[in-house]
């Protein structure tokens, strides 16, 4: 592995693909890589993820539904997401640490056991009629904690489980899973609720989520490689995987790079006032569900056609490329003022915000060695989740003084300027390939 910065060798471990693969050709050179799904382990570790997908979107639909229908107000609504994304950041970072400490495996079947619990308790408050906005936030508190604990154990066992020529692949391949579940999953719930109702919704959910405990059952064991493993999971550990993290060019920039995408070009807080005013659509709301669905959309294609640019070996530049890709698509978006043509742009946006998640996601797991893996993941979670409500208050806030289109405009415009400096300034990203 050439790179500017020191970084892990193939680890002990690691399950070997089937060698020899040809070369693809023809379509099969644009269609998704799915050579890691020839190791069965990373097949079951991927089964897993296909269920919970949508799965989990239909309590993310139901919990706020529910809440809305107690209360009748937006604030409680706004409230509830507050009380499961500080559980979810400050256990995703102590997940981390603990995902270095003991055998993934493990770790994964405690935590998929109890996010499947928490589901079964949604259902039984929402089948007895409780109607209590406590219990449903102590409820999505735990389930986030859960969530938390179980991402970065989840994202740091695929290094272990495929070949590091097949990161990329794998990335793209749980990515898309997760992606088709934003877009199915809210779809399908808005179906199923006056159908079904809340209660059977949650009861769904749980159910999926005990399929993915025997896909997580069937792993192997993942302890800690001979000699990297540490004993404890502490605030020592934690502000170590930072130094750590500080310490290694590559792995600090792979976070900045998405932190500078996220922040200055996330526009969905916009979203509303666009949809209702400057596209002059006749149905506000459908316009509103296009252009959140149009990132999602353009995610989904990126990934069924991965194999244009999973095989690319020069990680690094596949980022720069990426998000300076994301950068101009969101300019495009701010200056289009037709639906569709808007909708194009964030179509183009998802597919480099995919392509820039699959190299992030091979960088996080190539550069850093495996006792360092999961606290990498658990910052990564961390970033995932706030950089897109960082967004909300920044676009939100230029918006309000510049106007929603050139609040858009600008934040990409200063998303592929940032992107650029980055990358000239500091050589080790242009530099990193496997």
């Amino acid at each position: 592995m050439d790179t500017s910065e020191s970084s892990s060798t193939t680890d002990e471990g690691t399950a070997k693909a089937p060698g020899g693969d040809p070369p693809a050709r023809g379509w099969r050179r644009w269609a998704m890589d799915t050579r890691p799904l020839r190791i069965p382990a990373y097949r079951r570790l991927w089964s897993s993820t296909i269920v919970t997908a949508v799965g989990s979107q239909l309590t993310a639909v139901a919990v706020p539904k529910q809440i809305y229908d107690i209360t009748q107000s937006s604030a409680w609504v706004g409230y509830a997401s507050l009380a499961g994304l500080v559980p979810m950041v400050v256990f995703a970072l102590w997940g981390g640490a603990v995902a270095d400490t003991v055998d993934r495996r493990k770790l994964l079947l405690i935590t998929n056991i109890g996010i499947a619990v928490t589901s079964l308790l949604f259902w039984a408050q929402a089948v007895t009629g409780l109607d209590s906005v406590p219990v449903l936030m102590i409820l999505l508190a735990a389930q986030q904690a859960f969530f938390g604990l179980n991402q970065p154990a989840r994202s740091a066992s695929v290094a272990r489980l495929v070949p590091p020529e097949q990161l990329p692949a794998a990335n793209a391949l749980g990515t898309t899973v997760m992606q088709v579940g934003l877009v199915v999953g809210p779809l399908l719930a808005g179906v199923l609720i006056p159908v079904i109702g809340l209660p059977e919704l949650y009861l769904i959910d749980a159910l999926a989520l005990s399929v993915a405990v025997w896909a997580v059952f069937r792993l192997p064991a993942l302890p800690p490689l001979a000699g990297t493993g540490t004993r404890r999971a502490g605030v020592r550990e934690i502000a170590d995987g930072f130094r750590y993290m500080a310490g290694h060019k590559v792995l600090l920039l792979s976070f900045l790079a998405d932190i500078v995408a996220m922040v200055f070009g996330m526009p969905r807080a916009l979203f509303p006032e666009l949809a209702a005013g400057t596209y002059h659509a006749s149905d506000p709301g459908f316009a509103l569900g296009v252009l959140f669905a149009g990132i999602s959309v353009g995610a989904v294609l990126g990934g069924l056609f991965s194999g244009a640019f999973s095989r690319a070996r020069r990680h690094g530049w596949m980022v720069i490329g990426s998000v300076v890709g994301w950068g101009l698509a969101m300019v495009g978006f701010g200056l289009s003022g037709n639906l569709w043509v808007a909708f194009g742009f964030l179509v183009a946006g998802g597919v480099a915000d995919m392509v820039s998640m699959v190299f992030r996601g091979a960088i996080l797991l190539s550069a850093a060695t495996d006792e360092m893996r999961g606290r990498m993941q658990g910052v990564f979670t961390v970033v995932v989740a706030g950089g897109p409500r960082l967004a909300d208050v920044l676009h939100g806030t230029a918006g309000s003084l510049f106007g929603p289109r050139a609040a858009v405009a600008g934040g990409g415009a200063l998303v592929v300027l940032v992107m650029l400096a980055l990358a000239a300034a500091m050589p080790a990203l242009r530099r990193y390939r496997i």
